[in-house]
C-alpha cells in the first residue's frame, strides 16, 4: 500500500525544488494490511518522532564513545541518558507555549547553560528567554511545594 499526500511545509521550512506550488509531497509505502490509512500514517509520523529523539541523543553525546573500556563507555551512556531526560521532562513540567516545543539543543543552550553559570540569576529584562526561565522556576517550585 502506498500513501501520498500534498501538504504545506511548516512555517520557516526551506522549500525544495520538488515542492510544487508551495506544497510538499510526502509519501510512504508499507506492506502492512488490514489497517486504515489514517492509522498507518499515524504510525509513520510517530516513527519520525523517534528518529528526532535519536538525532537529539547523537547531538548530546551518543554519537561517540570517547573512552577505551567497555565499563567506562557504559557510564558515558548513563550520563547521556540523564542529559537527555532533563530536556525531555523540563517542557512537560515547567515550560509553556512556544518554549515547550523547542528542540533539546536549543533548551540546553538557552536555559540550562544560562542557569548553570550563576548561583543567583539576574537576567536582563529585554532578553527573550528571561520570562521563560522565571516562569519555569516558579512552576518547578510549585511542584516541589504544593502547600
Amino acid at each position: 500500500m502506498c500513501r501520498c499526500t500534498w501538504e504545506r511545509p511548516h512555517p520557516g521550512a526551506q522549500l525544495r525544488f520538488t515542492d510544487a506550488d508551495g506544497l510538499r509531497s510526502t509519501c510512504f509505502a508499507t506492506n502492512t494490511t488490514g489497517q486504515k490509512i489514517v492509522q498507518l500514517e499515524l504510525r509513520h509520523r510517530q516513527r519520525a518522532r523517534a528518529e528526532d529523539r535519536i538525532r537529539s541523543a547523537r547531538s548530546t553525546g551518543l554519537g561517540n564513545l570517547p573512552l577505551h573500556d567497555n565499563a567506562q563507555n557504559q557510564i558515558w551512556l548513563e550520563l547521556v541518558q540523564i542529559a537527555l531526560d532533563l530536556p525531555a521532562w523540563m517542557p512537560v513540567l515547567a515550560l509553556t507555549g512556544a518554549a515547550r516545543l523547542r528542540e533539546p539543543r536549543r533548551l540546553r543552550l538557552r536555559l540550562l547553560f544560562a542557569a548553570a553559570r550563576r548561583r543567583h540569576l539576574g537576567f536582563a529584562r529585554h532578553w527573550p528567554w528571561t520570562d521563560v526561565i522565571t516562569e519555569a522556576i516558579q512552576r518547578l517550585a510549585a511542584l516541589l511545594d504544593p502547600g
